[in-house]
């Protein structure tokens, strides 16, 4: 049985020097070129067959092992995502990003270093390998669609069989892999509504027709949306993260703003939205003699883990690392991730890897998205022996875990 924890660690230096030089020098949206060229150095001389597209900066780097080419040999997909967020760095390390505007601060840095350090060592044991694996090196995570556009590219043609990714969660005790079966992320969509009333002066109001409390009703409304509505056992959350109007105190504005994300946990509760919120908001307005214009713009869809690929991922990590370090998720959580895009076509399925310091309090550890967010860079090793243990099981035994 190939050792693949203590593979992972001879790979823990070259995973560490990548993640730092991704980390200090973060890129935004679906180009990131100066990481792909990164992540090349990375995979120089490796027996990899290597595409990307016209959309994007992505990679797929594919390893064929001596039985790729049989009938029965499968392929498995292993994600990466490469893209950073919009936003200042204040974490103080020695390799803090150099860009202003922009940081790692969702951990792709150590997601890419984890599937690099996956691919050499996988390569060193390619002759034990059942199948091909096929590495996704995906830029545009955050809101920006990527891995659409990488399947759109066709980038992932012919499809493989399965299908797994790795996320790394800072507030989580160090080295304890986490997922479930079903909804583990939620669909997000945006929500822009415009109410459009009549402006004038603020001390005659009867002569104008003001939106601003007419979007303020349509703001609660949608929380009794919510309750009423919608099932709390297939839930959903709406959430209007900016209300903007007017120019000055003195003058009723002739529209309101209402900007907000509109997140489900099933494409009938999200139909469901899609259809009732427009209803309710041009309704209220209407009521008023207002009007109301809905913009829903739809952003990922649920994040669904197949039950075969879970147990697969749970029965790897207790073999290589014991009862302790698996977790199953008693419920979803209601953020957002656009490897649901693959896992509509393909069976699988993502996992939460937890990097706070060992033995630290990791409650009180920065969460994702936060500007001091950082990370226990060891724990990458248990992240690149995952990915190559559940590529290894997969390719032998499909979803039968040993």
């Amino acid at each position: 049985m190939i050792d693949w924890p203590a593979l992972a660690r001879t790979a823990l230096p070259d995973m560490t020097a990548l993640r730092r030089a991704i980390h200090a020098d973060p890129e935004l949206g679906l180009h990131n070129p100066r990481t792909s060229a990164k992540i090349m150095a990375a995979l120089a001389g490796l027996p990899l067959e290597f595409r990307t597209g016209p959309s994007t900066t992505g990679i797929t780097a594919t390893l064929r092992g001596p039985n790729a080419g049989n009938s029965n040999g499968r392929t498995v997909l292993l994600r990466g995502d490469t893209d950073a967020l919009p936003m200042p760095e204040e974490t103080g390390l020695d390799f803090a990003s150099t860009i202003p505007g922009a940081m790692h601060a969702c951990g792709h840095d150590a997601h890419v270093a984890m599937l690099a350090g996956a691919a050499r060592i996988l390569c060193e044991r390619r002759d034990s390998l059942a199948g091909s694996v096929m590495f996704m090196f995906q830029p545009g995570e955050e809101g920006h669609h990527g891995a659409k556009f990488m399947l759109d590219d066709g980038l992932l043609d012919p499809l493989p069989d399965a299908a797994f990714a790795l996320h790394i969660m800072p507030n989580a005790p160090w080295g304890v892999v986490a997922g479930r079966t079903g909804a583990l992320l939620a669909s997000n969509d945006k929500l822009r509504i415009v109410v459009t009333g009549r402006g004038g002066h603020a001390s005659m109001p009867h002569d104008a027709l003001d939106p601003v409390p007419i979007a303020c009703e349509i703001a609660l409304a949608l929380q009794t949306f919510v309750t009423r509505q919608v099932n709390v056992f297939d839930p959903a959350v709406i959430t209007i993260g900016q209300i903007s109007a007017g120019t000055t105190d003195n003058v009723i504005p002739e529209t309101a703003l209402l900007f907000g994300r509109m997140r489900t946990l099933s494409a009938a509760t999200r139909a469901k939205l899609h259809g009732g919120v427009p209803r309710l908001a041009q309704g209220i307005a209407a009521a008023h003699g207002a009007n109301a214009a809905v913009e829903i713009i739809p952003g990922f869809p649920v994040t669904n883990c197949d039950g075969r690929a879970v147990a697969l991922g749970e029965a790897v990590t207790k073999r290589l690392y014991g009862e302790d370090a698996w977790q199953t998720l008693a419920h979803p959580i209601m953020g957002a991730e656009d490897f649901a895009y693959v896992l509509e076509k393909v069976p699988g399925a993502m996992f939460f890897l937890g990097v706070a310091a060992e033995g630290s309090d990791w409650h009180a550890c920065c969460g994702l998205h936060s500007s001091h967010m950082h990370l226990d860079e060891s724990a990458m090793v248990r992240g690149a022996a995952l990915h190559a243990a559940i590529a290894e099981q997969y390719l032998a035994s499909g979803f039968e875990p040993k």
